[in-house]
């Protein structure tokens, strides 16, 4: 379950600001009763949908340094379309996520900056809830086929029918944060779509077709890779070998300051 982080006593307004090395400066204290009018980039839906994801299927690597959320952003298992992000991409977007109350610095002893999603802060979701969201921004519009199977990594729905109950819910929030697309031409399912990028036109592009994004070079076509048992693995082994890489400069830097006492 996603855990409540907003701190007692919150007013709606920001009443400080933390900033943790080089990373942003994230306003820390929102009240959950004023929802932002949030409007996404491609590349911000992505950074937020990595985060909600890796704390649920690797939390012993959450919260993210900079360079796990960037390997986290541009691996190739479970995203459409496949990005090609850098680090002042992924900069850019956690600072607008962090001024929409979606994103801040987290806490703790680690001298690497690390950044946690604010999601249960602004959205009271439910686990179900969480799962759908997460795979839509992370994948684009899906039918309740692909969600029930995709999402399954982060929590498992036993039939077709919680997952178009969850799907409900989320369209009938005060704010609507997920709508059913038009059937296209020769698909037997309408695909669903969050709203978190506001309004979607019925003509989206199917999975698979999008060209990788981002401000390297490159805009060459990508298929889509399908959800498996080995995506997954894929996708864990990335994420550790990320997190194994943060750990290792960590006690590089550490071994240094400690010889400097020597000179």
């Amino acid at each position: 379950m996603v855990h409540q982080k907003c701190h007692a006593g919150c007013t709606g307004e920001v009443r400080s600001q933390q900033h943790l090395g080089s990373g942003p400066r994230f306003g820390m204290i929102f009240s959950v009763n004023n929802s932002p009018n949030i409007i996404l980039t491609d590349v911000e839906a992505r950074v937020l949908g990595c985060l909600i994801e890796k704390e649920i299927t690797t939390p012993e690597y959450y919260p993210l340094s900079l360079n796990a959320l960037l390997h986290a952003c541009n691996q190739k298992s479970n995203r459409d379309p496949m990005m090609n992000l850098d680090e002042d991409a992924v900069r850019r977007a956690l600072r607008t996520l962090g001024e929409q109350f979606l994103v801040r610095s987290a806490g703790g002893d680690s001298r690497v900056p690390k950044y946690e999603h604010r999601l249960a802060d602004t959205f009271n979701f439910t686990r179900p809830e969480t799962a759908i969201l997460c795979e839509l921004l992370l994948r684009g519009p899906q039918t309740p086929g692909e969600l029930r199977s995709r999402a399954e990594r982060m929590h498992p729905f036993e039939d077709l029918g919680l997952v178009q109950t969850t799907l409900k819910h989320l369209m009938e929030r005060e704010q609507p944060l997920v709508t059913l697309l038009p059937r296209q031409p020769g698909t037997k399912e309408a695909r669903y779509a969050h709203l978190l990028s506001g309004n979607v036109s019925g003509n989206v592009e199917a999975p698979g077709t999008h060209p990788i994004q981002g401000t390297k070079e490159g805009t060459k076509e990508q298929p889509s890779v399908n959800n498996s048992v080995e995506t997954d693995r894929i996708s864990r082994l990335e994420t550790e070998v990320a997190g194994l890489q943060n750990e290792i400069a960590d006690l590089k830097r550490q071994f240094a300051d400690f010889r400097k006492q020597f000179e």
